[in-house]
């Protein structure tokens, strides 16, 4: 999957063992910010049904993959329209221009392969679940030859070795259908759907700082929308970047935003996932959640994401500051209306 910033792959054990834990005969998870979909991918793969939602777009094309779309639906399919891909004839365009000249996240002769194989897509009426899966081998094949840190607000002053590799594109890892139901991906805002959903556990990995993902992965967002949007700055983000605001990016909204999910859930479990650099306290959060049930808290240490551990760098790419802490802490806090053996100490 993508290189992301607040990525749960090395997490991923203690989450599913929690949410086995809480759920030992199954049900229903519904991951409420799925961001990569890595999350509701494992959990489906445990044969949980899963509904995975997040407001970007791109995050939505993960989870349709990942979690809506069941292999042997749409794979053989996929590999169809994924060969007739592989033969487009590179042409420069949009994304070139935008990504490859103005800013330099990609080589461009990699942005054209990009340009055409979009530009290809969309003229080839693809079903909803298809045409997910596809841009999810794009966005994918983009990632391992982009020029980056890991994160799209600046690129490297000199061309990543990957970068100068061709763009191939895979199919992404589908996953058969679950004997408990139909899983399924939407995309809302988690403040205005919490009160809808219907599940036997929610997972909540809200954004817990200053970072917006829309921000750090706006060409993913450009690339799955395809509205050759208005850009600006040096990394040439969507302009839609500076209003298409989340509470849960503000010091002083991220409490209230966060009090009024956990508020309107009416599911019997929850697990939350937050990082000891949020917003939030460790106090802070199970106050919240002590009205909601019996609060376990698991204190998982594991090392910041690669762009920390490399130091900062400004826009253009070249280093400016010291490499700060190494390691972070996630605090993963399991609410259920009885305490549950978890496999990690608690």
């Amino acid at each position: 999957m993508i290189k992301y910033i607040g990525s749960k792959r090395a997490l991923l054990g203690h989450v599913a063992g929690a949410v086995a834990a809480a759920l030992p005969d199954g049900g229903m998870v519904c991951d409420l910010f799925s961001g990569t979909a890595r999350v509701g991918h494992r959990l489906k793969r445990d044969g949980f049904r899963v509904w995975s939602n997040d407001h970007n777009a791109y995050a939505h094309a993960l989870a349709t993959a990942y979690v809506q779309a069941d292999r042997e639906v749409w794979a053989e399919r996929a590999e169809a329209v994924l060969a007739e891909l592989r033969a487009v004839k590179p042409e420069a365009g949009w994304f070139t221009r935008t990504f490859c000249e103005e800013a330099r996240f990609f080589h461009p002769d990699n942005g054209a392969r990009i340009d055409a194989v979009r530009e290809r897509i969309e003229t080839m009426g693809l079903e909803p679940e298809l045409k997910a899966v596809v841009l999810v081998a794009l966005m994918e094949a983009a990632d391992r030859v982009d020029s980056t840190a890991g994160l799209q607000m600046a690129y490297m002053k000199q061309w990543a070795p990957r970068a100068l590799k061709p763009l191939e594109l895979r199919l992404p890892d589908l996953l058969p259908g679950v004997a408990a139901g139909l899983c399924v991906a939407t995309r809302g805002d988690a403040v205005e759907i919490a009160a809808e959903v219907e599940a036997d556990l929610v997972y909540l990995d809200p954004p817990y700082n200053q970072h917006s993902y829309l921000a750090n992965y706006h060409c993913w967002e450009s690339l799955v929308l395809w509205d050759k949007p208005e850009t600006y700055g040096v990394a040439r983000k969507r302009v839609d970047v500076k209003t298409r605001k989340s509470a849960f990016n503000s010091r002083p909204g991220i409490g209230p935003a966060m009090q009024t999910v956990i508020e309107r859930l009416k599911a019997p479990n929850l697990i939350i996932s937050f990082n000891d650099e949020g917003y939030l306290s460790r106090e802070d959060l199970v106050a919240m959640l002590a009205s909601r049930g019996h609060v376990q808290v698991v204190d998982i240490p594991y090392p910041r994401y690669v762009g920390a551990r490399i130091g900062i760098h400004n826009l253009k790419g070249e280093k400016v500051g010291a490499v700060g802490r190494l390691r972070n802490v996630e605090h993963l806090f399991v609410v259920t209306d009885r305490p549950v053996v978890l496999p990690v100490a608690a």
